[in-house]
């Protein structure tokens, strides 16, 4: 533990998930354009990717090496959160923080209905009740109205609220203001889901230091990824750093053989720290060139769909480039990107009260008709930052060709 320091796709046609798209790692060429492309970063941080894994392979310290440490240190640098503490994954950071914040058997946790499933998965296994809550359509998070009247309904049915996992989708911070005057109002626990926002920014302070805790992921395909499955909390409390690194080592204690509380292997393992290292260096104008390009995106394709909303208090990593069309024209527009070699992906196409394990969970007062509706109209873009130009352009062009033809243009 670092003191003083800083997906579920839908397939993109039958037997092609999209997971295997979105982590493409062939080259953009004529007949290809990655949806990330992981390949174009490798070549820029050239031998350094190899150098830092083979350091591993000499040392031998698999698991807590020292890049372990390092990488702690200078996440926690980053983002300025006072702990950084490593995982195996982006969900084993949610579990870790929702113990470390107290959550209890039947305890009400509210959590957006329009995002991947492991927030709600987590809460569910804990014991906890996932409420399912609705977004704000132009930011796709969390709606601060839904929130109330979650909450109203949890104590209604005889629940104890106790918080709520934010989920900062596709890259911008949550209405975090607003959400905190509610959970100190009604005595709840705020935790970021910053899998898709770490680098981002609310108010001049950086995602990692909006709430008490805040959990990342870094999932390959993430803005900072690594090579397999990893993750993170940040926090600036001691409390809760000491308890989450005890938990992701089985609840150890003061030795590895004093164990004193129920925990896990939830450790991220060395190899991963030093590929992070090395990708965290470069990050920073990573998130410049995304901005570049969604900025370029919403020039290009304004006047046409809904593209994403920024507020004008925060900043986004962009961790996908998401419009919205109308219903009846998503899968036309998607099919002939398809025959052009265009990939796309749909994030998500069912809201979490749609999946069969979430049905019976209880739902805000008003219904979940924001995250519904989402879910039948958005469609995500290639996002990533070695998108070049005129690859872009050709994105554009023969995306508005595709509207076009859709509405009978």
């Amino acid at each position: 533990m670092a003191r003083n320091t800083l997906d579920n796709v839908t397939p993109l046609r039958p037997g092609l998930t999209a997971t295997a798209n979105v982590l493409s790692t062939a080259p953009a060429d004529d007949r290809h354009i990655p949806f990330i492309d992981l390949q174009a970063q490798r070549k820029r941080l050239g031998q350094g990717i190899e150098d830092a894994i083979a350091r591993v392979l000499d040392h031998g310290r698999f698991v807590a090496g020292p890049e372990i440490d390092e990488l702690e240190d200078q996440l926690s640098a980053w983002c300025g959160a006072r702990y950084a503490i490593s995982c195996a994954s982006g969900t084993t950071a949610l579990s870790l923080g929702l113990s470390a914040l107290g959550a209890k058997y039947r305890d009400a946790v509210f959590v957006p209905a329009f995002t991947f499933v492991s927030p709600a998965e987590v809460i569910a296994r804990l014991g906890c009740i996932p409420v399912l809550v609705d977004v704000v359509e132009d930011t796709f998070n969390m709606d601060p109205d839904s929130l109330v009247r979650g909450i109203q309904m949890a104590e209604e049915h005889g629940l104890t609220p106790r918080g709520a996992i934010v989920i900062d989708l596709f890259g911008q911070p949550a209405d975090y203001p607003a959400l905190q005057k509610i959970a100190t109002a009604h005595d709840l626990w705020l935790m970021a889901d910053a899998a898709q926002s770490f680098g981002a920014s609310l108010q001049g302070r950086n995602v990692g230091q909006l709430t008490k805790l805040t959990t990342t992921s870094f999932f390959p395909s993430k803005p900072l990824g690594c090579y397999g499955d990893g993750g993170a909390i940040f926090t600036d409390s001691e409390e809760i750093a000491t308890e989450v690194a005890s938990r992701r080592q089985h609840g150890q204690g003061d030795d590895r053989m004093t164990h004193v509380r129920i925990g896990m292997n939830g450790r991220l393992d060395t190899i991963q720290a030093a590929v992070l290292l090395e990708k965290l260096a470069i990050l920073g104008d990573e998130l410049k060139k995304r901005n570049r390009i969604a900025a370029r995106y919403a020039e290009g394709l304004g006047d046409l769909v809904d593209v994403p909303t920024i507020a004008p208090d925060r900043t986004s990593a962009w961790a996908q480039y998401t419009v919205r069309l109308k219903r009846a024209e998503r899968d036309q527009v998607r099919e002939a990107l398809e025959r052009d070699r265009i990939p796309t992906a749909i994030y998500y196409h069912t809201a979490l009260h749609h999946h069969a394990p979430y049905t019976g969970y209880p739902r805000a007062h008003g219904g979940l008709p924001v995250s519904e509706m989402l879910a039948r109209t958005v469609l995500s873009l290639p996002m990533h930052p070695y998108l070049e130009t005129d690859l872009q352009d050709q994105i554009i062009e023969r995306f508005r060709t595709a509207v076009a033809t859709a509405r009978g243009g």
